[in-house]
């Protein structure tokens, strides 16, 4: 056609439809920022503090385990026994421990209520049978054992940690229950008489170490009453005044105070333990000499498979290793405050707190002994050091915590609500499936809004 537009073909050009006007889209997001969201959505999940109990407290045990076993060959040796002696008592008090965990975990807590006061008495008859003759038996100086046949012996004062925990719970979540916390007396008594009973017996067999560890305890248990300051700085003030006493009065209590920051073993390698705890750390370097290839437990470090187990970890794993076991703890603690502070249960609140402040005080304990900054009290690592007395309640008391972060807002509906991974058929098709899919949806937006609903 004249004077139309033609291509070279010969046919008319195809016209081109007019694209709409492009909107400008929404700007790209910072990926540290977008990384960030997506970390805070999955730590706020319902089932974080469980997945982290479970997890921390697991791996703790499984390289508590491991270091055992490296640490303790030769000193096993020298004893004239197997190399896997220490070891493998170590991993039977971890498989009974992991009985009492399941059991602990699968309780209801009117029965952790109800088990409060029986644990407490059979604490308080054992501590007192350690101090009878033929039965207590005592260990590098301090009057804390009970034989019980054989190669095996118990420490009853590490249950006494668990029997406060459970029993000033109790009491004071039923004294809340009453309205009674705001006068000062139904705060302190009978809590504070009945700690002091308990540290009483332990400082009788010269154990500071434990007593310390009760005293947080009980200042943890009394910080989640609301205690009010003066009352807190007054029961602190009484319970410094005494540990000065007892320290001044003591010479072996003095010379481990004086070695704090010592570089070498000073006369008479009075901190001998203190100094070579630093040699193995420092000669770690960044990833360790290896599994198995310390120097520092040949003979030259003692306890190196309990109180100073973290040395001989820093020694053949490294500065990465040890590392990787404080962030396991510091894993465990922030979920045990998070348990405490979602809970609307006053029981579960104390409690959770109490075990809590139990396992981070004698980890930080411990840890700031092996690095100088600490008197040495001998107490050991929590789930990692030797210890079968020392490794049973605070798997029962890890139990705890599992339980109670199963009741956590949310987190028993999403527990229960989970799609089995195994036994499905791929490709389902039909009524049944789009029933299962909008039943998961449902329970999803439920366990959601309780989620919502349960957080402060």
């Amino acid at each position: 056609m004249p004077g139309s537009p033609q291509s070279r073909t010969g046919r008319p050009p195809v016209q081109r439809a007019v694209g709409r006007p492009t909107t400008p889209g929404p700007p790209h997001e910072n990926p540290v920022l977008r990384l960030y969201h997506r970390l805070h959505r999955a730590w706020d999940r319902p089932l974080t503090a469980y997945y982290l109990i479970c997890g921390g407290s697991a791996l703790i045990t499984v390289l508590g385990l491991v270091m055992v076993y490296s640490a303790s060959q030769i000193t096993a040796l020298q004893l004239s026994l197997p190399g896997s002696y220490f070891f493998r008592k170590q991993a039977l008090a971890a498989l009974i421990g992991s009985g009492l965990l399941v059991a602990a975990m699968r309780m209801p807590v009117k029965l952790h209520r109800a088990l409060a006061y029986p644990i407490l008495a059979g604490a308080v008859v054992l501590m007192i049978l350690v101090q009878v003759p033929g039965i207590g038996v005592a260990v590098n100086g301090n009057q804390n054992w009970i034989a019980l046949g054989g190669s095996f012996q118990m420490q009853p004062s590490e249950f006494g940690k668990l029997a406060i925990v459970l029993w000033g719970a109790d009491l004071l979540a039923r004294k809340q229950d009453k309205k009674l916390l705001a006068q000062w007396k139904h705060m302190l008594v009978p809590l504070v008489p009945a700690a002091f009973m308990l540290l009483g017996l332990i400082m009788i067999g010269g154990d500071m170490g434990t007593a310390i560890i009760l005293t947080a305890i009980l200042f943890g248990l009394l910080w989640l009453a609301g205690a009010p300051t003066r009352l807190f700085a007054g029961v602190l003030s009484i319970a410094v005044l005494l540990g000065f006493i007892l320290i001044k009065t003591s010479p072996n209590r003095m010379a481990r105070l004086n070695c704090l920051g010592a570089t070498d073993p000073g006369p008479g390698d009075s901190c001998w333990q203190a100094v070579h705890g630093i040699y193995a750390l420092a000669s770690g370097g960044l990833f360790g000499s290896g599994l198995g290839a310390s120097v520092e437990k040949w003979g030259q470090l003692p306890e190196a498979h309990t109180d100073f187990i973290f040395a001989v970890t820093g020694e053949e794993l490294g500065l990465a290793g040890t590392l990787s076991v404080l962030a396991l703890f510091a894993a465990l603690g922030y979920a045990g405050i998070r348990v405490a502070g979602r809970t609307e249960d006053p029981f579960v609140r104390y409690a959770a707190g109490g075990v809590t402040t139990w396992i981070t005080a004698q980890a930080v304990i411990n840890i700031g002994a092996v690095l100088g900054l600490l008197p040495i009290a001998g107490v050991p690592l929590p789930l990692f050091s030797y210890g079968g007395s020392a490794l049973l309640p605070t798997m029962f008391a890890i139990g705890l915590l599992i339980a109670f972060a199963r009741d956590e807002p949310g987190a028993r509906a999403a527990l229960a609500l989970r799609q089995p991974r195994f036994g499905r058929k791929r490709g389902a098709r039909g009524p049944a499936a789009k029933r299962n899919s909008r039943s998961w949806n449902t329970m999803r937006r439920r366990a959601s809004a309780a989620r919502s609903s349960g957080e402060r």
